[in-house]
């Protein structure tokens, strides 16, 4: 009978990083090989990932098993989502990419000694994980591991939740000024009404007290980003690097030991991991970028700037790009409407499930003060219950390819709209998607 030693939830990617470290420590504690600690490590943090991004949450409990008179580290990774429908399909064919689905799955699996998978429709998903221990592995009681839980337990503070802190902290400063500011200008209410000379002197004080209290709103808006911030960083980039990291010490051990056939099995799995790690700096870099002011306006072609998009997002042949008849230019932050577009048309690229007469069509019209665009594909559409969250950070549509976004791309596109002052809302019932959004009518240049 298995000997539980620990369990933790699955929620997010602090957890998966969490799951990835208590592999590491557990195995070390066991007297596992380090090449085999940081390839049964990999392994659990792949599967957990899967959880997270297919699923939303799950556990993960580590144990000590014995199997025919051999002593196993055991982890067990439970979900209770919708199961896989084809994982005897998966799980029995040779991938040539890191990128398909099911690559994870495939991959976790060379990297321990066994490895175990049962799915049902609607009754979730179970991935069972085993680590060979060393005849003279230590023995491990109930009081032993108890104390080991304890340890765990007094690890120091993420630096997300440090940062948290300090946040909180900060808005509680702000409350501070505000409550004082709020004193300040009862005082000088005061004083105006004593004397009437200083009257435009303390009005010229309320001006600087409002612009003050905008700026403390700003800056709790700043703050905000950098929580925002410190979660990528310290999660959605670390997990990469924790991959590659266990992934080179693992190929570093083949390779030390001659194991050739087993390092060219890790290299696939480490070009994902730089792969995840480039989209994921990229992405940041565009988030920061949607957020910043004063970008120069300069003319830009419509057709011209689409024409661009497509040739860096490398069109496949069979999605054909329908533009307007109608030539528009504007005078606008080119480097924005870019980014809007190389984001819903590559999200359209990226989704599409058809291999011929695949279209994306863009049109436009004027309104008033707001030209409206939109982006209409022929693809598998989107369902009604991502409608409301798809713009938010870190959201993505369950489908084949959302293992390699990150999640950001619409949050991207939102945050520039809104800060033009404009909206983005989408439309799908049954096959398509319609993205809509709208633009100032007044950086048009009329002819």
């Amino acid at each position: 009978m298995p000997k539980v030693i620990l369990k933790i939830n699955i929620n997010n990617e602090l957890d998966v990083v969490l799951a990835y470290k208590r592999a590491k420590q557990l195995s070390e504690r066991l007297g596992i090989t380090i090449g085999n600690q940081t390839k049964f490590a990999t392994a659990v943090s792949e599967i957990c990932r899967n959880v997270v991004e297919h699923v939303g949450s799950g556990t993960i409990q580590y144990s000590l098993t014995e199997v025919q008179s051999i002593n196993y580290l055991e982890a067990i990774v439970s979900d209770r989502g919708r199961g896989i429908g084809n994982v005897d399909f998966l799980m029995n064919r040779n991938i040539g990419s890191s990128h398909i689905k099911g690559a994870g799955l495939l991959n976790s699996r060379k990297l321990v000694d066994y490895f175990n998978i049962q799915s049902e429709s609607e009754k979730g998903t179970k991935v069972t994980l085993r680590q060979r221990l060393a005849h003279n592995a230590p023995t491990v009681t109930k009081a032993i591991a108890e104390n080991w839980v304890m340890e765990f337990d007094q690890d120091g503070v993420s630096p997300y939740a440090e940062i948290k802190r300090q946040n909180m902290q900060l808005l509680e400063v702000l409350e501070q000024l505000r409550e004082r500011n709020e004193v300040a200008e009862q005082r000088l209410q005061e004083i105006s009404r004593l004397n009437k000379q200083l009257q435009q002197t303390n009005n010229d004080i309320q001006v600087l007290l409002q612009e003050r209290e905008s700026q403390n709103t700003q800056l709790q808006s700043i703050n905000e980003d950098l929580d925002t911030f410190a979660h990528t960083v310290s999660h959605d980039l670390r997990a990469p690097l924790q991959n590659i990291n266990g992934l080179s010490e693992a190929l570093k051990d083949c390779l030390s030991t001659n194991k050739l056939t087993e390092a060219k099995t890790l290299l696939p799995m480490l070009q994902q991991q730089t792969a995840r790690m480039d989209q994921f700096i990229m992405s940041i870099l565009a988030y920061s970028l949607a957020g910043r002011k004063n970008i120069t306006k300069v003319e830009t072609d419509l057709h011209e700037l689409v024409k661009g998009v497509t040739e860096l997002l490398n069109l496949p042949d069979y999605i054909t790009i329908i533009l307007p008849e109608t030539p528009l230019k504007l005078r606008t932050e080119s480097i924005l409407l870019h980014q809007v577009f190389s984001n819903l048309i590559g999200n359209a690229i990226k989704y599409h499930d058809l291999k011929q007469d695949a279209t994306i069509e863009l049109s436009f019209t004027q309104q008033g003060d707001w030209l409206y665009f939109a982006l209409q594909d022929n693809g598998p559409g989107i369902p009604a219950r991502s409608h409301q969250h798809i713009f938010n950070v870190y959201q993505t549509v369950n489908m084949d390819s959302a293992g390699n976004s990150t999640g950001l791309g619409l949050s991207i596109v939102k945050r520039i709209i809104t800060g033009k002052g404009g909206k983005v809302w989408l439309e799908s019932e049954g096959r398509g998607t319609r993205f809509s959004f709208t633009w100032p009518a007044s950086e048009v240049i009329k002819e």
